[in-house]
């Protein structure tokens, strides 16, 4: 078995874009500068084995970054981060609602049992000469049964 890495991407995409919050939804990390309203971007971080494996395969940890952007200057400075905040609650509800992403993997790793947890970080962003307010979520998913292991 491999990683379908499209299918996942796919299923955490179709979250952000579900919630209707969102002008555009990425598939990878912005180049260029994002639109005026919120946005989100959504790319695959990191990837490791796990001590969690079966008698003759690997399981792994893959890490997705969700990232929120908002203009600086999209609202007035005291409605951005209550819409931010209300978007990553949503993208929280959906990823302990679906907690194994349609079947595509074990488990979200809410609790971080295997690393960090489900979190979201504040922060602000230059892009293109832009200042942008963003939310940074890692979104830890948990793979079984990837990689035939060595007898």
């Amino acid at each position: 078995m491999s990683l379908p890495i499209t299918n996942i991407t796919d299923r955490v995409v179709s979250h952000a874009m579900g919630l209707g919050l969102f002008e555009t939804v990425n598939e990878a990390e912005p180049k260029n500068a994002p639109g005026h309203g919120l946005t989100c971007a959504v790319w695959a971080e990191r990837i490791g084995f796990i001590r969690s494996s079966g008698l003759a395969s690997g399981s792994a940890r893959l890490v997705f970054t969700v990232r929120i952007f908002s203009g600086i200057n999209a609202a007035p400075d005291e409605a951005i981060d209550p819409e931010m905040l209300n978007a990553v609650d949503q993208l929280f509800a959906a990823y302990s609602g679906d907690f194994k992403l349609g079947g595509l993997v074990r488990h979200v790793d809410l609790l971080g049992a295997h690393g960090v947890p489900l979190e979201a970080v504040a922060g602000y962003l230059l892009v293109e000469g832009g200042e942008y307010r963003v939310m940074t979520i890692v979104l830890p998913l948990i793979v079984n049964d990837l990689w035939e292991e060595a007898a």
